[in-house]
């Protein structure tokens, strides 16, 4: 079984080499039991690094602010756009550009959350902005879906336990967001 399929979080281990990096089965559970929330990126382009001016506006938009230790999910629309059997759905996704995943961290955000299969656009800035999690000390979820169901829904608790995988880089995770 791979660690690294449909709904899942990366563990620091994926993307930091340092000796003692956390696989998925040493990470704390707090860290998936989180106040959230959701914005709404549903314009960038498919394929677009997402600036932070772009971050701002969307986060100024929701009227919502990232607290210390949140998960912020990121709404880009992408499974509506281009369907999972549609070869273009593993390369054509938006992500965040390099400066936007320092913002996140810089706000506080401990865990950010994707629709695509990775964080970044495909090629080289998705590979910096992995190594850049690692650098920071957060990380990231991949593959959600039905992120329309939350986006401009204001804060909510975000649930998401990985598969606890013995010394696994990833796991997959049934995510979910109760409302109050």
């Amino acid at each position: 079984m791979s660690d690294h399929a449909g709904t899942h979080v990366d563990a620091p281990k994926h993307f930091d080499p340092s000796p003692g990096a956390l696989s998925i089965d040493q990470m704390p559970l707090e860290d998936f039991y989180t106040s959230a929330i959701c914005l709404d990126l549903s314009h960038v382009d498919l394929g677009a690094a997402i600036s932070v001016p772009e971050m701002e506006a969307a986060l100024s938009a929701s009227g919502q602010e990232i607290r210390d230790g949140d998960t912020v999910l990121l709404y880009m629309a992408f499974n509506k756009r281009i369907p999972f059997d549609d070869p273009r759905w593993q390369h054509d996704f938006p992500g965040l550009s390099l400066e936007a995943v320092h913002w996140l961290a810089d706000a506080g955000c401990k865990i950010f959350g994707v629709e695509a299969i990775s964080p970044a656009p495909e090629g080289e800035l998705n590979f910096q902005a992995h190594n850049a999690c690692g650098e920071r000390g957060i990380t990231h979820i991949e593959g959600l879906d039905n992120l329309d169901a939350v986006v401009g829904k204001g804060r909510f608790r975000f649930i998401g336990f990985p598969l606890k995988i013995r010394e696994g880089s990833g796991g997959p995770m049934r995510a979910v967001a109760l409302m109050d």
